[in-house]
């Protein structure tokens, strides 16, 4: 297990990976062809790595953390072979709320790329990563309005829905037109929204069922071995 010592280096490194690293590589996976995006996607998987040692300062939080996440990041990734039933961005979002936005973001993107050796590898994978991880980034700053509002939990599952399906529009387009143009990117988002309806409502089902017992499952192991 990596320990990164140094305050100032992890907190660098947790400004730098996501503001740039992660850039970078959605514009490479966009501009390389379609037989590069292996490369791009295991650069993603190092940088969600990076990001999450950048996360803890002790090898042995860190080792218990990783053996939490990898259990998660495994029923997350058994979620997408439910029919009608994928709660990969349910399970980023209560990884987020939980554990912090660097153990979700591996979740989200460790869901998509091994999932996808047996739904499919292909250039969309690096995107679909980063649009995974980042939305369970992003729901690490809102924890304690999540985990206090089931409400507010529900909206933000939706929206974080709506917006994964929006961003994998955003790169169909871009991919096989090379330009993002509005008239397209509706025409993407009206085909796609039979998909993004139900996506978003397994989703839904998921997080009013299981965001209590979950989150209450991974505070006691957390009080209980001290991650």
């Amino acid at each position: 297990m990596i320990v990164i010592q140094n305050p100032r280096a992890r907190k660098a490194l947790r400004i730098l990976v996501p503001a740039a690293g992660l850039p970078i590589v959605l514009i490479l996976s966009l501009l390389a062809g379609e037989k590069r995006y292996l490369p791009l996607s295991l650069a993603v998987a190092m940088l969600a790595l990076l990001l999450f040692f950048a996360s803890f300062e002790h090898k042995k939080i860190g080792s218990r953390r990783m053996v939490l996440v990898s259990v998660i990041t495994a029923l997350s990734v058994a979620g997408r072979f439910i029919p009608f039933f994928k709660p990969v961005t349910a399970f980023a979002i209560l990884t987020g709320i939980t554990l912090g936005g660097e153990s979700a973001f591996l979740v989200g993107a460790l869901s998509a790329l091994l999932s996808n050796f047996s739904f499919g590898q292909g250039p969309w994978t690096p995107f679909q990563m980063i649009a995974w991880g980042g939305i369970g980034l992003l729901s690490a700053p809102l924890s304690s309005l999540l985990r206090k509002s089931r409400p507010m939990l529900l909206v933000y599952g939706l929206c974080s829905g709506i917006l994964y399906s929006l961003l994998m529009d955003v790169w169909s387009v871009a991919w096989y037109s090379g330009e993002v143009s509005l008239s397209l990117l509706a025409s993407a988002a009206l085909t796609a929204l039979p998909h993004t309806a139900l996506y978003c409502a397994s989703n839904l089902l998921f997080l009013w069922l299981f965001a209590k017992p979950f989150c209450e499952k991974l505070d006691r192991i957390q009080t209980k071995y001290g991650i």
